[in-house]
């Protein structure tokens, strides 16, 4: 029988994960671990009869050990009990913590030869040659699940990498993407967290409206697939069916199309190299009618840009880029920066330590990832007060 541990367990992907689990018989769940929310944690290891629960927080420990008591499955906490516990026996594992949290476990999975579904994009973004060096170390396995990756990847079936010209990524634009262009800085967080197509965490789903995402995502492409730079391309597409298009030599253009659900790529993940029956639903074209795609607005979307800068300057300036992201987006999350500061923090904290020798290390270790993420965060952190005071009028 499988053994499979679902890291992130409470999130939307883990939620979606755990959909699928249910219907196989011939899968065990080995670990569960989550955030804070330990009565949905504790539900989902119950249901899933899991051998172990983790929180992330240490604090949050007594609440799941009571809430889980009687029920055999064994509890620990904090963010080395989560790293522990991707040292688990497992034959899969799903990483779907968000944000640099999810790097160690990866790592910790892969070392011991894991195959690893990898949803967490900071993975690549921050230590991609490091995570795919590990793998190879180790006999593992990293597969795709972002719907766009998954989708490259399908369409690379039985090609030559080779042979490829170009990977188009599409993007949905968010959930701001008819605001008029002097309206953003007026968005809210609720309005930023609205997203037309997929249901996803707030997190994301800023993420998607600010296209920060779209921008790890090509980051994340050119480390995956070994592409040049300008081998990747972002275009807007409305629809979400659509999820990543690949140009050959030949002229041809393979898309992948599908619902916008995302047990469509985890279930590919969960059962390659085989296909299997999935419970997501079917398109009808004719009900589809149309498919509109254009190229993005880089005022709109300065993330994208921001995403070529990291890329050609390369060494730690994926691990900065995340950094001062997910910094950002706490600021703005916070009330503290406006939606469109978001941005300008990012860059202004590339800029600073581009300017530094110490930062401008190329990183050999996770622990130099770490080390190098907990200083950017830092400096973004000073960014975006300086940003809040120039608002606020503060001296």
């Amino acid at each position: 029988m499988r053994r499979v541990s679902v890291f992130g367990a409470t999130g939307s992907v883990g939620e979606s994960t755990l959909d699928l689990l249910a219907q196989r018989p011939d899968i065990k769940v080995a670990v569960l671990t989550g955030g804070r929310n330990v009565a949905r944690l504790a539900e989902q290891a119950r249901a899933h009869g899991a051998d172990l629960a983790v929180t992330a927080f240490e604090e949050c420990y007594r609440d799941l050990k009571a809430a889980l008591a009687g029920s055999g499955i064994e509890v620990a906490g904090g963010p080395g009990a989560v790293v522990e516990a991707a040292y688990r026996p497992a034959d899969w594992v799903m990483s779907a913590i968000v944000g640099a949290a999810g790097l160690a476990p990866g790592f910790a999975a892969l070392s011991q030869g894991r195959t690893l579904a990898l949803a967490n994009k900071e993975s690549l973004v921050t230590a991609g040659p490091l995570l795919l060096a590990e793998a190879r170390a180790h006999g593992a396995t990293v597969l795709p699940v972002d719907s766009e990756h998954s989708a490259v990847f399908q369409a690379l079936v039985g090609e030559d990498i080779a042979a490829v010209e170009k990977v188009i990524l599409t993007a949905s634009g968010g959930g701001l993407r008819d605001w008029p262009l002097d309206k953003l800085a007026e968005a809210s967080v609720a309005d930023a967290a609205s997203h037309p197509n997929w249901s996803m965490g707030q997190r994301i789903t800023i993420d998607s409206a600010s296209m920060f995402n779209k921008a790890m995502e090509v980051i994340e492409a050119r480390e995956f697939f070994g592409l040049a730079p300008d081998q990747i391309e972002v275009l807007i597409h409305p629809q979400s069916l659509v999820h990543a298009l690949v140009g050959f030599n030949d002229g041809a253009l393979m898309a992948h199309l599908g619902a916008p659900d995302m047990r469509h790529p985890i279930g590919y993940a969960l059962n390659w190299p085989d296909r299997a029956h999935l419970p997501v639903s079917r398109l009808d074209l004719a009900k589809v009618a149309r498919l509109d795609f254009a190229a993005p607005d880089t005022r709109r979307y300065p993330a994208l840009e921001l995403a070529r800068q990291v890329m050609a300057a390369g060494g730690a300036s994926g691990a900065v880029f995340n950094a001062a992201k997910e910094t950002a987006l706490d600021q703005f999350i916070a009330g503290h920066i406006r939606f469109t500061d978001m941005a300008p923090v990012v860059a202004e904290t590339l800029d600073i330590c581009a300017a530094r020798t110490d930062m401008g290390r190329v990183p050999t270790t996770l622990a130099d990832v770490l080390e190098i993420d907990a200083e950017a965060r830092v400096l973004a952190g000073q960014a975006g007060l300086r940003r809040h005071r120039s608002h606020s009028g503060a001296a």
